[in-house]
């Protein structure tokens, strides 16, 4: 089962203007460093802010065409125990799997995976 969300997708063309950006409206405590991650064709950087939230910037090929549509909201990121479990009950229920599990770098390689439901993309994320 989905026990909590980890964090937001924002697309973004680049983090580190981004990151500006979010930092004139939040209180951002941590910034991780920029990652390549070639096996999610993306950049990617982690911000926590004070009032608790942790959002994910992601910006190359992966998200590309969201960007030039102006859209900069890519997901909602779960954390769950099983992650073959939740995708098959998700599946069950009509979700449509966009990339099987794999290992992603800035989660130290912790299993991620994608998947279409109602309102739009969701990531999973293993539980440690």
């Amino acid at each position: 089962m989905l026990s909590k969300i980890h964090h937001v997708g924002i697309a973004c063309k680049n983090i580190n203007e981004e990151i500006d950006n979010i930092k004139k409206i939040h209180d951002v405590i941590d910034v991780s460093p920029i990652v390549v991650d070639n096996a999610q064709k993306a950049e990617l950087c982690m911000l926590k802010t004070a009032e608790g939230i942790n959002i994910e910037l992601i910006s190359g090929e992966q998200v590309e065409n969201i960007i030039k549509k102006r859209i900069s909201y890519y997901h909602l990121c779960f954390e769950t125990d099983d992650i073959n479990a939740e995708i098959k009950r998700l599946q069950d229920l009509g979700a449509f799997l966009v990339s099987e599990p794999k290992p992603a770098i800035l989660f130290a390689n912790k299993k991620v995976a994608f998947l279409q439901v109602s309102y739009g993309l969701i990531e999973l994320i293993q539980s440690a």
